[in-house]
């Protein structure tokens, strides 16, 4: 049964708003899920393995902290802490926020709870889930990532 990901929104941290998946088209994208503060170590972790294997070159990679919806007021300045700790423009451009409902978000990924961090490779075409995983990315998913190429 194939699965395909949900449309969300969100704000990247150069203010950008971004459609995921519809804004990644031209190549298939490594979705990197964060619902904790203390799940960035294990994003970058990921991030790093990844760019170790130059997955960079074929597919896109972003990182999208998931937030429970929140105050406009408190949505601005969690942004701007957030911001304020990173100032890589790279980095900035693919980090997107989410801030939603996130029972429903869990809900639609078949996410079972916040534990850890979930990762998803998705096509650029037909935006179905190609591969899925939990926790930090080992280099054996990047060879079946890259291996369906």
């Amino acid at each position: 049964m194939t699965s395909i990901f949900p449309t969300i929104v969100g704000k990247n941290l150069n203010k950008h708003k971004i459609t995921i998946p519809n804004d990644f088209s031209q190549r298939d994208t490594v979705v990197i899920i964060a619902f904790q503060r203390w799940h960035q170590q294990l994003v970058d972790t990921t991030i790093e393995t990844l760019e170790r294997s130059n997955i960079q070159n074929s597919h896109n990679i972003i990182e999208v902290p998931v937030v429970s919806q929140l105050s406009l007021f408190r949505r601005m300045r969690l942004d701007a802490i957030m911001r304020a700790g990173i100032r890589d423009y790279q980095i900035r451009q693919r980090t997107i926020t989410v801030y939603t409902d996130k029972e429903e978000f869990k809900q639609k990924l078949a996410i079972p709870n916040e534990d850890d961090i979930h990762w998803f490779v998705v096509s650029h075409s037909s935006k179905e889930i190609l591969n899925r995983g939990i926790g930090v990315i080992s280099l054996e998913d990047i060879s079946q990532i890259l291996f369906r190429e």
